[in-house]
């Protein structure tokens, strides 16, 4: 028992100097891996810092690469513009040169050349004029000298609206159409019936097919003939007996712009006179300038069209007389009525602006005055009347 006791006292006095050396070579361990952590990061970290070191170099060298090359692309820019300069005044003393020479260079040929252009165009604008002399027959050769008297025959009251007589036929009918947009004609047995008081129930109303815009419609040979609503140059022709629409066209250029700047709702104006029919509108192209154009009434197709110098400002309306076009004036407010244009289409170059021809014993404006070449009078409507106006004419 004595012996156990010994034995068992001896264990741990044996046993801790071999725990303590263990401990301490696993602490040496342990630092030993430390330190060679730390020198792997350090060496990591001058490779960094050498890299961007490196960079750096790199893209300062770099950078004076690129500034160099620049500054050389800009020497040679301006080289080049002055070499392209240099050749441009070289072009232009040469187109000098020959400017020049050109100058001193017998030019008879070219002037025989120019002589027989002129010539030719000259012969064809004979042969044109001749042309549309027997299209509109040269026997009109009458034009307006004055503006004789009125007569206002009624007042409906409307403000826009168109009323005349069919000078193609032999019958005393009157037509009414009001306003700048509708559908309804109304026709009267002659011009008593029509000076009635209760004009609706003594009137055959005819209803279109389409409804007009504007006032410049005219009735020729037993047709309607008008801008039809909604289109931009569609001209309906319109057989009053049968009640159908007989043909229709598409009148080029026309429809953009108002025929008239003072009474706008008209952008396209149909005429009749000795000829036939006529259409009078405006177009951007030609400043606002108006434009005539004649039509073959059977057939619905443009015979010519004229460019005429008669400016679209201040107008109120339009007429066309003996191949004539003449073109009425007033001022925005209203006034007197005058003709200050005058454009006769077979004698184009003779066009001129007249003293003016004013319209007698009257202010106020019109919504549209048409020419009767039967009656040889305006059927005109102004402020709500329907007038006559008898002119007075001479020799062309």
């Amino acid at each position: 028992m004595g012996v156990l006791q010994v034995q068992l006292l001896l264990v741990p006095f044996l046993t801790s100097p071999l725990g303590s050396a263990q401990y301490l070579m696993q602490d040496a361990a342990l630092m030993n891996y430390m330190d060679r952590r730390f020198l792997s990061l350090e060496k990591r970290l001058e490779k960094c810092n050498q890299d961007i070191l490196d960079y750096v170099n790199e893209f300062r060298d770099f950078s004076k690469m690129v500034l160099s090359r620049l500054a050389g692309l800009n020497s040679y820019k301006a080289e080049v513009k002055s070499e392209v300069q240099n050749l441009l005044t070289r072009i232009e003393q040469a187109q000098r040169d020959i400017d020049y020479f050109g100058s001193v260079t017998d030019s008879n040929p070219c002037i025989e050349v120019h002589e027989d252009l002129v010539k030719q165009q000259l012969l064809e604008e004979a042969k044109e004029k001749k042309k549309l002399k027997l299209m509109l027959n040269a026997s009109c050769d009458h034009m307006l000298a004055g503006i004789k008297s009125l007569k206002i025959v009624k007042k409906t009251g409307d403000k826009h609206g168109s009323w005349m007589k069919d000078p193609g036929k032999k019958h005393t009918k009157i037509y009414l159409l009001n306003g700048s947009v509708n559908n309804v004609i109304l026709e009267f047995t002659n011009i008593m019936t029509f000076m009635e008081n209760n004009q609706t129930l003594s009137a055959r109303r005819v209803t279109l097919p389409f409804p007009w815009e504007g006032t410049g419609h005219v009735i020729y040979q037993g047709f309607l003939f008008y801008h039809r609503y909604g289109s931009l140059n569609e001209i309906i022709k319109f057989n009053i007996q049968s009640r159908k629409v007989a043909d229709q066209m598409l009148l080029p250029g026309a429809g953009r712009i108002p025929a008239y700047q003072l009474p706008p709702h008209t952008k396209i104006d149909l005429a009749i006179d000795e000829q036939g029919l006529w259409a009078i509108h405006a177009e951007p192209e030609t400043g606002g300038n108006i434009v005539v154009t004649k039509i073959n009434h059977i057939t619905m197709v443009v015979e010519h069209t004229w460019d005429t110098p008669c400016s679209s400002k201040d107008t109120e309306a339009a007429f066309i007389a003996c191949n004539t076009l003449y073109v009425v004036y007033n001022s925005p407010s209203g006034g007197t009525s005058r003709i200050r244009c005058v454009y006769d289409v077979l004698d184009a170059v003779n066009t001129y602006e007249i003293p003016a021809l004013h319209f007698p014993k009257r202010q106020g404006s019109h919504s549209i005055i048409h020419y009767n070449p039967k009656e040889k009078q305006l059927f005109a409507w102004g402020d709500g009347s329907q007038i006559i106006y008898k002119l007075h004419t001479q020799q062309k």
